[in-house]
């Protein structure tokens, strides 16, 4: 797993499809998502370890991206 597009693939195994037309909500509601599914016993930890990596190198890169936009705009 090494990118936001396997996490989505994780959580579709379990009938999860995150859609939220922002792409920061959709990695803040798959990060939500995925820790349900962790906390109800569905992955091992490890797995759940490196998808919240994933979503939070995302996260991170979504504000910078959305943050340098801004600063173009002005």
């Amino acid at each position: 797993m090494k990118t936001f597009y396997d996490v989505q693939q994780l959580l579709k195994r379990f009938g999860i499809l995150v859609y939220m037309g922002n792409r920061l909500y959709d990695i803040e509601m798959s990060q939500i998502e995925l820790k349900q599914v962790h906390e109800n016993g569905l992955i091992s930890t490890p797995e759940y370890l490196q998808a919240e990596l994933i979503l939070r190198q995302e996260h991170r890169r979504e504000l910078a991206y959305i943050d340098k936009r801004r600063k173009k705009d002005e």
